[in-house]
């Protein structure tokens, strides 16, 4: 679960045992992605994704602020206002 003082949550890429792996946010941000958030909306490159917190109903949208690596690099959870995931999401028709 997401605490409600938690607004920015930045996975980070880290060399273990010469490989690089994802560090514990990047797992953390999988799992609630996976298991607790509920997706409402994608963009329209498929790649960042909006999605609700059902405990406080918060947004939060998952991006690739390291766009530029393989993969699309470490992923990071924000919250965001409604207002702001109007101007870039599409919602489904309710």
């Amino acid at each position: 679960m997401l605490e409600p003082a938690e607004v920015l949550l930045t996975g980070q890429w880290v060399s273990r045992d010469a490989r690089i792996v994802a560090d514990a946010t990047c797992e953390r941000i999988l799992t609630l992605t996976r298991k607790y958030l509920v997706e409402i909306a994608r963009d329209a490159s498929g790649w960042e994704a909006l999605y609700r917190d059902p405990a406080d109903s918060r947004l939060w949208e998952l991006t690739y602020p390291q766009g530029e690596l393989h993969g699309g690099g470490p992923p990071q959870l924000r919250t965001i206002s409604y207002e702001h995931a109007q101007v870039k999401y599409t919602f489904p028709s309710s």
